[in-house]
Parts: structure tokens; C-alpha cells; sequence
């Protein structure tokens, strides 16, 4: 009798295959912590940087140091002063890590030519953003969604900037992801990948085309599971929250198409029990608010909400959002930052209490699954913070 189950071998070589991130010492790569959403038709070579320049003066303006930052967003005396620093320093320099050229919700319907057109004029705006320096770590579109009845739109969209883009720069620049929403039949992941495969044939990229699917409807999560990457080529790479058009779907009043609805952490939380371990990432939504003025006391107020939603997101293991107005960007990342600074000390500290095999501070004793945790917790920190 063999001591090894006939079978195993393939059932191993499966498991390993499914979820490679449950493997001991393997750690999640970078992944941003937003996306920052333009209309097609408002994006230029200089949007990164207007961006940027009106995030730091609303900065400048109304968080003018680390008493107001405290302030506003409750964080600890004591981390004020480096997560201001930080989030000055971000906004000098990388104001927007993933930015997404939308050309569906946010766009809207336009004639075809106009959409063309568009296209066409996105594909120079990134080929100069690219030859200047200023593309984004991750870039790319959002087309427009197969359930709208229309897929030859989406295509020809994605067509004409993928090609423009790859025949201005001489091939397509790194940190290529393009968005696919309202998702509401299985098969039209199959079918989107086929055109990546066929676009990926003509262009030859250096890395395989890949996509982030929307997660906009109660009709999406059934089909949500471990495999669904593999069954795609691989080419899956996220699953984003659509809060707005998920809420409305399951009959929300208006007044509750918010994030922290529990409706929305249910949605969330199979989203991260179907992907657990895979190496597709997941980002949570948006808050559609901007300040309702110039005011400082309106400017405070929009901060502290989104605030409040992006620590309810990584509170629930979402470590990345949507952000669509340049205000975003500071709480953001003040709140991102504060929620790494708060924690790094005491998880290293455990960490190398349990490689030095004795308790941590407080007598904590952990287990090797909370372990594996604070290393990733930690890793991702390292990536997060500037």
C-alpha cells in the first residue's frame, strides 16, 4: 500500500496552482491604494499633475500642519506630524498611483466618431505622459460594459487606444490594466479575454494583457470563485466594488447607496472569500461627494467622510479605493497612512518576538496563521508608505 493517495500529486500541483498567495513566505506584490477616475473627454497630458496641484492647495489651505491633520481626521498626536509630512511629500511627487481613462459611467453615451475621437486623443495624452515621466505606475480604460448590448463599442475603443498608445511609444508602457464593468453574465469574462488574446497577438506586448472585472450587481457574485482566474488565462487580475450601481440594484433608497452599508460589506466579503489566496486583487468604490465649497469647514467635512469610508474598507481588508475628485486624494492618503504608521511598530515587534521564539510586548502569544498576517500587514505597509 503507497503511502501517498493515489491522486495527490495533481491535487497538490492544483492547490498550489489556485491559490499561490496561501503559500508559507508568499507575499502580495504592490498594489495601489486608489484609483483615480478622469472622463475620457477631460483627460489630458497635464491631468496627473492639476490633480496634484489642487490636492496640495486644498492641503496648504486647510490642513496647514500636523494640529489640523489630528484634527480632522482623529489621528494620534504623535503620528501627525509623519503622516503629514508623508502625505505632503506624496502629493509633490506621486499624486496618483492607478488611473483609469473612463470612457463608460463617467463619460457617458457620445456618438461614435466622438468616442473615436477620444480614444484617439487619450492615446497621445498617455504616449506623452509616458515620454515626460508623469504615467502613473498603473494606467489604462474603463470601456464600456458588455451588458449594455453594445460590445463592438467597447472593443473598437479599446482598440484604438491600445494601438494608438503602443504606435506612438514604440510598444505598450508598463502598468497596462484595463476595466471591465457590469459584469452580469459569466460569459462575458470569457469573451473580454478572448479580445485581450486577440489584441495580445497583434501588438505583442511585453506582458500578457490582463483586466479587472466590476463587481456592479447581486447577479455577479455567484459566479465568483477561486478558479474563475485560472479558467480566464490568467488574465483577471482584480475585482473592483461598484457601490453605486450594486446598491441600486438590490433597491437601496437613494440616501443609503453609501459604502459602510452592511449590504455592501456582505457584496465585499464574498468577493474576498472567492479570491482569498489568488493574486487577484480587490479594491473597493467611491464616494461620488465633492466639497460643497471652498470653505474650510466644507472642505473638513468631505475629508472626514471619506475618511470615515476608507478606514471602513481597510478596517474590512480593502486596501485600495476609487477616488474621483482631487480632495480625495488627501484623505486618502492620510488615512492610509495613519492606518499603516498606527500598528508597523507593534507588528514588528511581534514578528521578531516569534522568530526569537518568546512573547511579544504584553505577553502576546501568537499563532503562525496571525503571524503570516503581520508579515503581509507589514509588507504592504512598506509598499503604502512614501
Amino acid at each position: 500500500m503507497s503511502a501517498v493517495p493515489e491522486g495527490f500529486a495533481a491535487a497538490y500541483r492544483l492547490q498550489r496552482a489556485r491559490w499561490p498567495l496561501s503559500e508559507p513566505g508568499r507575499l502580495p506584490g504592490w498594489q495601489p491604494v486608489h484609483t483615480v477616475y478622469v472622463p475620457a473627454d477631460r483627460f489630458s497630458p497635464a491631468t496627473v499633475a492639476e490633480w496634484g496641484d489642487r490636492a496640495l492647495a486644498l492641503l496648504k489651505a486647510h490642513l496647514p500642519g500636523p494640529g489640523e491633520l489630528a484634527e480632522v481626521f482623529g489621528t494620534p498626536a504623535g503620528l501627525a506630524a509623519a503622516v503629514h509630512e508623508r502625505v505632503l511629500r506624496k502629493l509633490s511627487t506621486e499624486p496618483v498611483e492607478d488611473l483609469r481613462i473612463d470612457f463608460e459611467d463617467g463619460y457617458g453615451a457620445r456618438p461614435g466618431p466622438v468616442e473615436d475621437e477620444h480614444a484617439e486623443r487619450a492615446a497621445e495624452a498617455v504616449a506623452a505622459m509616458h515620454a515626460a515621466g508623469t504615467l502613473p505606475r498603473r494606467w489604462g480604460p474603463r470601456v464600456k460594459s458588455f451588458a449594455d448590448g453594445d460590445p463592438e463599442r467597447a472593443v473598437r475603443t479599446l482598440r484604438l487606444l491600445v494601438s494608438g498608445v503602443a504606435g506612438r511609444t514604440g510598444g505598450l508602457p508598463r502598468g497596462f490594466v484595463v476595466t471591465f464593468p457590469k459584469v452580469l453574465l459569466e460569459a462575458y469574462l470569457g469573451q473580454f479575454a478572448a479580445v485581450l488574446e486577440e489584441l495580445e497577438t497583434e501588438l505583442r506586448p511585453p506582458s500578457p494583457l490582463r483586466f479587472e472585472m466590476q463587481v456592479e450587481a447581486p447577479q455577479t457574485l455567484p459566479f465568483l470563485r477561486a478558479d474563475l482566474a485560472g479558467s480566464l488565462g490568467g488574465r483577471l487580475a482584480a475585482a473592483h466594488f461598484g457601490v453605486f450601481d450594486y446598491t441600486a440594484a438590490i433597491g437601496l433608497p437613494p440616501h443609503e447607496q453609501r459604502l459602510d452599508h452592511p449590504a455592501c460589506d456582505h457584496a465585499r466579503h464574498v468577493m474576498q472569500t472567492a479570491f482569498a489566496g489568488t493574486e487577484v486583487e480587490l479594491s473597493d468604490g467611491s464616494l461620488a461627494a465633492a466639497p460643497a465649497s471652498d470653505r474650510t469647514d466644507d472642505v473638513h467635512a468631505l475629508w472626514r467622510r471619506h475618511a470615515g469610508l476608507v478606514r471602513h474598507s481597510l478596517r474590512h481588508g480593502f486596501h485600495q479605493g476609487w477616488d474621483m475628485h482631487p480632495s480625495h486624494l488627501v484623505s486618502r492618503f492620510a488615512t492610509v497612512y495613519a492606518f499603516h504608521l498606527a500598528t508597523y511598530d507593534a507588528y514588528r515587534e511581534r514578528v521578531r518576538a516569534w522568530e526569537e521564539r518568546r512573547a511579544a510586548e504584553g505577553g502576546v502569544m501568537d499563532e503562525p496563521a496571525t503571524i503570516r498576517t503581520l508579515a503581509a500587514a507589514l509588507h504592504r505597509a512598506d509598499h503604502a508608505l512614501p
